[in-house]
């Protein structure tokens, strides 16, 4: 009878593929978080807002950022790495597919707001609502990847 060991180790992780990439993509977005709060990393730093289309700071002097939208980042960060850690694997699915469902509803909320207008309240730019778009494409198809792989036994032979 196999028993699961209680918590997971890397080797659970390295051999779900779902799990690592949910990793992956809380430690992504754990690092712009965080470099969100970098002056340097992100330009008008002194412009950097609490909330609301006036926050004039850019990520990589790009991405529209605020102290909220940092920390959203922040927080959905650790959430994807404390799933990925989880003893779970379906949590993994459930991340990528509900925060790329979320993602592609921001993607949509930024097209149709008006930029300049306190309903851009995290706030966006053009930049970041493709950005948005290309998240939640990605994360929702990379949900479909396998829980666990497919593990053949040293000297045991593929099936083909």
């Amino acid at each position: 009878m196999n028993i699961p060991d209680p918590l997971p180790t890397s080797r659970h992780i390295a051999h779900s593929p779902v799990r690592l990439v949910t990793l992956l993509y809380g430690i992504v977005f754990l690092l712009v978080g965080v470099a969100g709060f970098v002056p340097g990393l992100t330009t008008d730093f002194g412009a950097l807002s609490a909330v609301g289309h006036h926050s004039e700071a850019l990520l990589l002097g790009i991405f529209q950022v605020s102290i909220l939208h940092n920390a959203l980042h922040l927080m959905f960060g650790m959430a994807g790495i404390a799933v990925a850690l989880a003893s779970w694997p379906p949590a993994s699915q459930w991340y990528l597919r509900v925060g790329g469902a979320l993602y592609l509803g921001l993607w949509i909320y930024g097209l149709i707001i008006d930029k300049d207008s306190a309903a851009n309240f995290v706030p966006l730019n053009m930049a970041d609502d493709w950005l948005h778009f290309v998240l939640g494409i990605t994360m929702i198809a990379l949900s479909f990847l396998p829980r666990y792989s497919r593990r053949v036994a040293p000297g045991a032979r593929r099936k083909v």
